[in-house]
């Protein structure tokens, strides 16, 4: 059944899941049509968009990300919030589809009455996470979530492009055999601003003590992301609910110093902004592959950069300016 704009922009505000879900699915659709209504839901819900807390969340496979915000998730519930998670899980290669499946691994938080979980195919987007998260938490941010949980694939590359759609970047660690700092890159460690060694227990509790001293220690060599503060190393178990009220507390104590400063309003800017000049260049080069009269000068440039003639980013550069100059 297809839903009128109408009727999903008030689904979303009376917090219809279903109804959330159908936009959602509406937003991520690449059809033309739906790309009409999307645009058209989106502006009717912006004014009641900007009031949740963006949490990113990322760590190696195997960091216990689902069962951090499965707990996380019912914690934060039982302060009287609401939680979405946008699960996004790697896609397959032939047919585009997620693979984890992460709401049947959140079976308990998907019971609650006050979370909403939407796992979403990366489709091939750098960074784990899908190309349409930033519209997706507008319309979670419509429905009165107030909390709204991106845990990432955690693929170590591009996570820059998470910590660009959200307030708090938070890096989920284990404690492994060697070298603790090893395999970790400067680049997640820069944007980072809350570390939760996961998996703690009496067995590994010394183990984990050394390691939060040698993050400290990278840490300081790091500049600060926030001025006036200092990135936590937090010790725990989400499995056993150890240590996600400190990482709640911590959460919370960033947010209120990001809004004295002022630079919370101002990063929400720059992150609209990024997302403005994406989806400039998505346009256009939807735009470029619709002209007919480009399509032949555009094979051309292709195969000139696939057969390596020149440089694939001067035959780019070619073809932009051909199609840009064209009467």
């Amino acid at each position: 059944m297809k839903f009128s704009t109408q009727e999903l922009t008030e689904g979303i505000r009376s917090g219809n899941k279903r109804l959330i879900a159908k936009a959602i699915t509406l937003v991520e659709s690449k059809k033309t049509e739906h790309r009409h209504q999307a645009e058209e839901l989106l502006k009717l819900l912006m004014p009641f968009t900007g009031n949740s807390i963006r949490i990113g969340i990322t760590g190696v496979p195997g960091a216990g990300k689902s069962t951090f915000i499965e707990n996380f998730g019912r914690l934060v519930i039982s302060h009287g919030k609401k939680v979405a998670v946008l699960a996004i899980d790697p896609s397959s290669a032939i047919n585009k589809g997620s693979i984890l499946g992460d709401k049947t691994r959140m079976e308990e938080l998907s019971k609650e009455e006050n979370a909403f979980i939407r796992p979403s195919p990366s489709s091939g987007f750098l960074g784990g996470v899908a190309n349409t998260t930033f519209e997706t938490m507008m319309i979670c941010e419509a429905a009165g979530y107030d909390y709204i949980l991106i845990e990432t694939v955690g693929v170590g590359q591009s996570e820059v492009l998470v910590a660009d759609i959200t307030d708090v970047f938070l890096f989920l660690k284990i404690i492994g055999g060697g070298d603790e700092l090893q395999g970790i890159k400067r680049g997640i460690m820069e944007m980072v601003d809350v570390v939760f060694i996961n998996k703690v227990d009496q067995d590994n509790l010394q183990k984990a003590k050394n390691t939060r001293l040698e993050l400290k220690r990278a840490l300081d060599f790091i500049p600060p992301k926030e001025k006036d503060w200092r990135v936590p190393v937090l010790l725990g178990s989400a499995l056993n609910n150890e240590g996600l009220d400190d990482v709640f507390e911590k959460i919370n104590d960033f947010i209120t110093l990001k809004k004295k400063t002022g630079r919370f309003a101002q990063v929400r800017v720059q992150q609209a902004e990024k997302r403005f000049e994406y989806w400039v260049q998505e346009y256009i080069l939807a735009m470029m592959k619709k002209d007919g009269s480009a399509e032949e000068a555009y094979i051309q440039h292709k195969k000139n950069a696939s057969a390596m003639v020149s440089n694939p980013s001067t035959e780019a550069k070619l073809f932009v300016e051909q199609f840009l100059n064209k009467d």
